[in-house]
């Protein structure tokens, strides 16, 4: 086999782990959401439909979260100046509390009353669950290099 062909190969590889681990990290965001269900009064799902759908809609949010959050992070290490540092922390302190109005915000709309995630300190700590969660797992299943 060619170089060409198993570069091609490996690219495949990748972006069949990838879907993986997508479709791993749902299935992570369902059993955390269900427990959070189960044992917070103020996390309520009428359905396992809807706490299904509801794991999907986190997924989706919170990568576009950690898409924002690395870029912002990017910038606060590219920056030259001790003051466009602290403006920089500023705004990944604003992504990260916004991000979890957002999420509050979304589910409210998308579900209409049908799906509660509490307030703002329920939503934080579920969202930091459900990252250590699929932390956890995608190193169990991948090790160190997809975490």
């Amino acid at each position: 086999m060619d170089g060409t062909a198993q570069a091609g190969l490996r690219l495949l590889s990748q972006r069949i782990r990838a879907h993986a681990a997508d479709v791993v990290d749902v299935l992570v965001y369902v059993v955390v959401l269900n427990l959070a269900i189960e044992y917070l009064p103020n996390v309520i799902s009428e359905t396992f439909t809807l706490s299904l759908l509801t794991a999907l809609l986190l997924k989706a949010t919170l990568e576009i979260v950690l898409v924002v959050k690395g870029r912002v992070l990017g910038r606060v290490r590219d920056s030259s100046s001790r003051g466009a540092q602290v403006a920089w922390v500023g705004v990944l302190w604003v992504v990260a509390a916004g991000s979890k109005v957002v999420v509050l915000e979304l589910v409210a709309w998308v579900f209409a009353g049908q799906v509660s995630l509490g307030g703002f300190i329920p939503v934080t700590l579920l969202v930091v669950t459900l990252l250590l969660a699929r932390g956890g797992v995608r190193w169990l299943l991948y090790g160190r290099d997809r975490g």
